[in-house]
């Protein structure tokens, strides 16, 4: 790919698969949205919702997985909008480095922030005189990241650990879960209560309400670029990258359809748990009581940080590959790479400080934050639908890697690129009424200032520097660079 190799090659097929099944993680997922779907279609969005965007989402996996067989390196998205581009290389290139940018660092914010809220669900419980505020939240948050930036600078196999670790915790902890909601409740919902549909938003249109309910399981699946970013660092990435990606999709479609299905058919009082402040967690008390809620939230939190670890992963990766052709400020320090550890140090402490700083509204404006987080999923789909769409546009020019989707690459490619302008769209609508401040959708906005910071950089100083993806020489003369 034109770049001396400085990351070490420790993934395997497995721990490529991991990464991006942690950053997906169901149960984090499932249970951070859960509330949300109950009030915008109900079982009916939540469960029939779920099979339908998993599907949608396989198809933008499958088209991505094709163009990082082809172009198998850490700046992933950005980089192959570069190569991909007929012209206009460096703007493409430009414009979807900072989407997967912004994303990315919004994905480790929610994440941790999730993880703290629900932490301090399970402190409330085990003691009720503990009262969470959104200044504690902010704190609990800002530890857990400091916490996964230290595990990302020593070791890039720590990190492979500690995602091994994370899928068996995953699994093991579904079927726990799953099981106890099974075996142990007294009374399930009956088998067509998964036909039944609630429209809680304000909104007169069932419709428009139910298309809102979509958004649960587009919030779950987001982030399995990370077997992209980990390609340098993965052996026989041009086929292990799209397998962990797809792979990562699919398993998490099933184990995310058993876990939905069993939260929907525990629920007693429906109205109490839509209402409730985490619905999830009070399934969990109506059907199995406090003792056994209190030792399955550990599970979930313990998904949500391990979730949130991988995420910060991915993120290191990007900033590294950006800086590394130059398109981010002071691109010499975040490039480089520590000669003990051989990882990228700066970057982690970069995307850490990043995170911090998109964090830091939430001590004093819930809506704020959750507006910044807004585009961390529409920030990573439009950074994903770029290189796809751009694959689309090279029609029979483009040379595809080993793994490959044949003569399905345009049809596939087509219907990726449609759902995710159409889940964009969504997550930028107004998702409550009556529109209040508080209720208002933010993200639009943030997004707006997002691409206007970028859009004036580029025409500023950036386009006269800045070419899309840096070729070292021919492959003799790189291999020659090579630190390994």
């Amino acid at each position: 790919m034109g770049y001396p190799r400085k990351l070490t090659r420790r993934f395997k097929a497995f721990d490529n698969f991991a990464i991006s099944f942690t950053i997906i993680n169901i149960i984090s997922g499932i249970f951070s949205g859960f509330g949300f779907g109950l009030n915008a279609g109900g079982p009916s969005i939540l469960v029939f919702g779920w099979i339908g965007v998993s599907v949608m989402v396989l198809f933008v996996g499958a088209a991505m997985a094709e163009v990082a067989s082809a172009y198998p390196t850490s700046g992933a998205l950005y980089f192959s909008a570069g190569k991909l581009a007929r012209r206009h290389k460096g703007a493409w290139s430009w414009f979807t480095g900072w989407l997967n940018f912004v994303g990315q660092v919004g994905g480790t914010a929610a994440t941790g922030y999730a993880a703290a809220t629900f932490l301090q669900a399970f402190i409330a419980l085990q003691w009720p005189s503990y009262e969470p505020t959104p200044q504690r939240t902010v704190l609990i948050t800002a530890l857990i990241i400091v916490l996964q930036g230290l595990a990302n600078t020593y070791t890039v196999h720590l990190v492979a650990v500690l995602n091994r670790i994370s899928v068996w915790w995953l699994l093991i902890g579904l079927v726990v879960i799953v099981s106890s909601l099974i075996a142990i409740p007294d009374h399930h919902q009956s088998p067509s209560f998964v036909t039944h549909f609630v429209n809680n938003t304000g909104f007169t249109s069932g419709l428009y309400g139910g298309m809102l309910g979509l958004l649960v399981t587009s919030w779950t699946f987001t982030g399995f670029d990370g077997s992209f970013h980990m390609s340098e660092e993965t052996v026989r990435a041009t086929v292990n990258a799209p397998r962990g990606i797809t792979r990562a999709i699919a398993y998490s479609a099933i184990a995310g359809l058993l876990l939905m299905l069993a939260l929907v058919y525990s629920i007693r009082d429906y109205d109490r748990v839509a209402s409730a402040d985490a619905p999830p967690v009070q399934i969990l008390i109506d059907g199995l009581g406090v003792g056994t809620a209190k030792a399955l939230l550990l599970i979930v939190i313990g998904a949500m940080l391990f979730c949130g670890l991988a995420n910060l992963t991915s993120n290191t990766r990007q900033i590294f590959a950006f800086s590394r052709d130059g398109a981010m400020p002071g691109s010499r320090w975040w490039h480089s790479v520590s000669p003990r550890t051989r990882t990228p140090v700066k970057a982690v402490w970069l995307a850490v400080a990043c995170s911090l700083a998109l964090v830091l509204p939430g001590w004093w404006s819930h809506t704020a934050f959750t507006a910044i987080v807004s585009v961390n999923v529409v920030g990573l789909f439009l950074a994903y639908a770029v290189p796809i769409l751009l694959r689309l546009r090279l029609g029979d020019e483009f040379q595809p890697g080993p793994w490959h989707l044949g003569r399905w690459g345009r049809p596939v490619g087509v219907v990726a690129v449609t759902w995710i302008l159409l889940s964009s769209v969504l997550f930028m609508l107004p998702q409550a009424s009556p529109i209040t401040a508080h209720s208002f959708n933010y993200a639009p906005i943030a997004l707006a200032v997002v691409l206007a910071v970028a859009t004036v950089w580029w025409f500023a100083t950036a386009r006269r520097r800045f070419h899309g993806p840096v070729s070292y020489g021919r492959p003799d003369e790189v291999a020659a660079m090579d630190l390994v």
